[in-house]
């Protein structure tokens, strides 16, 4: 039996193995599919985001670029030079107006390395221009905030606040509403010149610094950089399983990019005021080939206006990062063979929030990714996504699965954006395959743990029957020789008068008994194909009790055991449903049961009782005075070929076809069967449901 359960348990084990590893790498092959298509659908996505947020910074880059050259001075000539009239430059808006986020202000840097911004004129604001006092101090609080920036970096001249000769306190001021005089003016460019020598170093060393800026291997600005990042791209802990399609941009952009890099210059015509002294329309000062001049008429409520007219020629912007964090947009422009360095400095945090993370939470790639930021290989910042709101102070700490990695194109070339994943789902139809794994697994668990058990069970009903034969030939064995062997005495003559009547009904005794086992046999056969018959009829309680009397008397007699038939019912008319063929076949059973199994009990006794249980049901019961009957055998001794495993058994005689059959026969009469241990032996018992006359 243990041989054969463990052939069993190999067997199924191989099975499942058989379906569950092709099932396993089936479900794994579609889920990795599943996620490479996911992968590759979030790649299209986070490659379309880097797209429209290029094309933008593209588009707003350009609109900065179409600015004149004199859009960066306060004061423009708007219309017909002829007119005579100024007005304000589109930059001369406070606050700071601009559809870049994040811009600080606008500033030039002229040859000899002065700064000035379109924010305040060279005249004294307050009387000419209409601006107040407290919005002439907001002003110039800004302008001192560029230039303090600019000058922290180096691009700009580290001297006084301002150095243009209106607002310089050594130098005379140039107030055009008033009257000045030649001799002021005199000693206005003699203090310039006395200064000239001084700044002359410092206008060189602004200039330069500009051009560092569009050196990529300076060493002094990358080092600076990085001590203020968050680390180099390189230390990005990143897993590039789909490497070669994450890290790749298509091949457009790249041409693009280099279309980019070779953006030409352009040549505009700029007309610019020049706040003279008044002079006589008669006389005018000569013109040169480089900057030819015309004379307006002058306003009765200002000086003469002298308009220079020359050609320029833009360079595209260029963007860096500066020492402080700053972004910076510059452009160099060329006028009469003197270089100008005209910019916009812009808020880093506020550019990145109003161009690249606005952009990127608005899409489904915030919920499962984050957007690194670098600059030149030095990471700025990361943008975490909303699943995962970390925050990291080095590259190293970031880790995940490399998703697209790209650059911005000119002038933000130098600009990367790196998506990485936190989690990746597994697209619409990996919950089908889940809960699809799920079943199986269920079903091939279940499959094969039913068929263990059935497997089980068939080997135990085998083993069973098996034992069922031997007990069956044992137990027809042991009586057929005792009954040949007393008709083989009786037949001889070798028994006297007094010891035939014994040995008569010793052999009517076991033809008995072989009659019940044989009943027994052909009723379980009978049963197992369905072939039983049931005839319920109306039987009253008395006439079940009389007919037991009968029947078991003379076989409790032989066997030696006390026999007491009581009838506790109140009422002699009580009826039930039954079949008494059927009936009698279960009572003989129990009582036979309880024979074999009281034989050694210190009181042989068997009762049979029959008693009222409420209203509705009566009870029949046969009780011993046994051993009784263990309480984890109760359930056991009713399954068929079933007998227990105790040393009394042992010594018993049993088919352990018995109790399974007064089971069997008791459901197809409705009745219940049941056995409580009492104290001593056991009571089986019977209970009919009541028909009442």
């Amino acid at each position: 039996m243990r041989r054969n359960l463990n052939s069993l348990r190999l067997i199924l084990g191989l099975f499942f193995l058989a379906l569950a590893v092709p099932t396993a790498i089936l479900i794994y092959q579609a889920l990795s599919q599943m996620k490479w298509e996911s992968f590759l659908q979030h790649q299209v996505m986070a490659e379309e985001l880097s797209t429209r947020i290029d094309k933008r910074l593209n588009r707003l880059i350009a609109e900065e670029e179409q600015r004149a050259y004199a859009d960066y001075t306060f004061l423009n000539i708007a219309g017909d030079a002829n007119s005579n009239f100024l007005q304000r430059s589109p930059l001369a808006a406070f606050p700071v107006q601009a559809d870049i986020p994040g811009v600080l202000g606008y500033f030039q840097v002229d040859d000899q390395g002065d700064f000035s911004t379109p924010f305040l004129p060279d005249q004294d604001a307050s009387q000419n221009f209409g601006i107040n006092a407290d919005e002439q101090r907001s002003r110039l609080a800004l302008q001192q905030q560029i230039h303090d920036i600019l000058s922290h970096n180096q691009l700009v001249k580290q001297t006084k606040k301002d150095q243009s000769p209106a607002r310089r306190k050594d130098a005379p001021a140039l107030d055009t509403a008033a009257s000045s005089t030649a001799e002021s003016e005199l000693a206005a460019d003699i203090a310039l010149q006395g200064m000239a020598g001084k700044e002359e170093a410092d206008s060189d060393s602004a200039l330069t610094s500009f051009d560092s800026l569009e050196k990529r291997d300076d060493t002094r600005q990358r080092e600076s950089r990085l001590a203020q990042s968050l680390g180099r791209v390189d230390e990005l802990k990143l897993k590039s399983r789909f490497e070669q399609q994450a890290t790749s941009a298509p091949r457009e952009a790249s041409k693009q990019r280099l279309l980019d890099e070779k953006r030409a210059a352009r040549k505009e015509q700029t007309i610019l005021p020049e706040t003279l002294p008044p002079q006589p329309i008669a006389s005018p000062p000569p013109s040169t080939a480089q900057s030819p001049v015309q004379h307006l008429a002058p306003n009765p409520e200002q000086a003469a206006i002298r308009i220079t007219t020359f050609e320029s020629e833009v360079d595209p912007f260029r963007f860096s990062l500066l020492d402080s964090g700053h972004f910076v947009l510059f452009r160099k422009v060329w006028r009469n063979g003197a270089r100008y360095t005209q910019g916009i400095l812009l808020d880093q945090r506020s550019f990145v929030q109003g161009v690249i993370e606005s952009a990127f939470n608005e899409t489904t790639l915030s919920e499962m990714s984050n957007l690194v930021l670098a600059f030149q290989g030095d990471v700025l910042s990361v943008i975490s996504g909303r699943s995962n709101r970390n925050l990291y102070s080095s590259a190293a700490d970031l880790r995940g699965e490399l998703l697209y990695q790209t650059r911005f194109s000119a002038p933000l070339s130098e600009v990367e954006l790196i998506y990485s994943i936190n989690h990746l789902p597994a697209g619409p139809g990996a919950q089908v395959v889940s809960w699809t794994a799920l079943v199986l697994v269920v079903l091939l668990l279940g499959g094969c743990l039913l068929f263990y058990r059935l497997g089980k069970r068939q080997l135990t009903l085998a083993q069973q029957q098996q034992d069922f034969v031997s007990a069956v030939s044992h137990e027809l064995k042991t009586p057929l020789t005792s009954i040949r062997m007393y008709g083989e005495m009786l037949r001889e003559g070798w028994a006297d008068e007094n010891k035939k009547k014994q040995y008569y009904d010793y052999i009517f005794a076991e033809s008995e008994r072989l009659s019940r086992l044989i009943n027994n046999v052909l009723q379980l056969a009978r049963m197992n194909r369905n072939e039983i018959h049931i005839e319920l009829k109306e039987v009253s309680v008395n006439e079940i009790m009389d007919t037991l009397r009968s029947k078991l008397t003379s076989q409790l007699e032989h066997s030696g055991f006390e026999f007491n038939l009581i009838d506790d019912c109140e009422q002699s008319s009580l009826k039930v449903q039954i079949d008494m063929d059927l009936f009698t076949q279960i009572i003989i059973n129990l009582v036979d049961n309880a024979v074999k199994f009281s034989r050694s009990a210190d009181h042989k006794r068997i009762d049979v009782r029959s008693v009222q249980s409420g209203e509705q049901n009566i009870i029949f019961s046969v009780r011993d005075y046994g051993p009784g009957i263990a309480k984890d055998q109760l359930k056991k001794i009713f399954q068929l070929f079933y007998r227990a495993e105790n040393e009394l058994t042992r010594q018993t005689v049993g088919t352990g076809i018995g109790l399974a059959l007064v089971q069997q026969l008791a459901r197809h009469m409705h009745a219940q069967v049941d056995v409580i241990n009492r104290q001593p032996g056991a009571e089986f018992t019977i209970a009919f449901k009541l028909d009442r006359i």
